[in-house]
């Protein structure tokens, strides 16, 4: 196990190979959420900050845990050759669809349909470890279903839809998104 102070040109060439990545945040009192994303949504923007892309799913924990605490960690692992985990930990900011913090990241991503915010993350520290446990696999394909989904709703269903979410499942306030980005209606 080694920690850096900052990401790498050999971190960002392993993180730029992943098809999937993990979200954990925790708040005090509240479920550890820990969730897998993909679907080219991750980027790094610097040695110690990065962001990616959020799809409305069936909730919204990592929002309001960051809102409550800030606190974040992001999982790389390899399922190929060579072997390596990799956690970034750090503090995240969400940034909504339609404030100006969304609109200044949502350039560095392809335009998804049911994209509902960024989240930023300042990176604290970086951590790699062996990754020998994890099993060797084959990605056979990305998943459309979700975008498909998004696609075939009505903008204005899905900010009803959305209105409605303003808690987390433990309770935790959760901003609601009030516009959906243009090019995803």
């Amino acid at each position: 196990m080694e920690f850096f102070t900052a990401i790498n040109d050999d971190h960002r060439a392993f993180i730029a190979r992943q098809a999937v990545f993990f979200v954990a945040t925790a708040a005090e009192g509240a479920r550890i959420n820990l969730s897998p994303k993909g679907m080219d949504a991750f980027r790094v923007l610097g040695d110690r900050r990065v962001a990616y892309l959020d799809l409305g799913g069936s909730g919204n924990e990592t929002h309001a845990h960051l809102a409550a605490d800030g606190r974040i960690t992001i999982m790389f692992c390899a399922f190929d050759n060579p072997a390596l985990i990799l956690r970034l930990y750090g503090t995240g900011t969400p940034h909504v669809a339609g404030t100006a913090g969304y609109d200044g990241l949502a350039g560095h991503f392809p335009r998804l349909p049911g994209a509902r915010q960024v989240f930023e993350i300042d990176i604290d520290s970086v951590q790699t470890s062996c990754g020998w446990g994890v099993p060797l696999m084959t990605l056979e394909r990305p998943r459309q279903t979700l975008a498909k989904y998004h696609a075939q709703q009505e903008p204005a269903e899905r900010l009803a839809k959305i209105a409605e979410r303003t808690r987390s499942i433990d309770g935790l306030p959760v901003t609601v998104q009030t516009m959906i980005p243009e090019w995803t209606a």
